[in-house]
């Protein structure tokens, strides 16, 4: 790889700018504006507020979302799913399934994932 390549990608992901990128292209493509130009602005002022508390962070996912999320997986209704259940269903979010603070044979309850899922979107905006 040629040294201005490489000195490219460190500054890339010095200041998180693909994982900042791929969240405004997911906010885009999930919202569909008619003038997406205006929306990545409204989007990165948002998150401008958020990290001064502000506002709330951007976040395709609300508690809702993430419920009817826990409920797919809690097909049987017991109130909580299997750690593994749940590691399943952060990476198809593409979050790290590793930063679950929870050990294998653990049971995670909606709450647990909910508030697990929102702390990982939200970290991923203060890249």
């Amino acid at each position: 790889m040629a040294a201005g390549e490489e000195q490219s990608r460190e500054y890339l992901e010095r200041h998180g700018l693909p994982a900042l990128l791929q969240r405004l292209a997911a906010l885009l493509l999930y919202h569909r504006p008619e003038r997406p130009r205006q929306f990545l602005l409204r989007a990165l002022e948002a998150e401008r507020a958020g990290r001064r508390g502000e506002a709330a962070l951007p976040c395709l996912l609300d508690e809702a979302d993430l419920e009817a999320m826990f409920r797919m997986m809690d097909a049987a209704g017991r109130g909580f799913v299997t750690a593994t259940q749940c590691r399943a269903a952060l990476k198809t979010l593409g979050l790290s399934p590793a930063a679950l603070p929870v050990g294998d044979e653990e049971e995670v309850t909606l709450a647990t994932f909910q508030e697990e899922v929102k702390k990982m979107l939200l970290e991923g905006w203060t890249v």
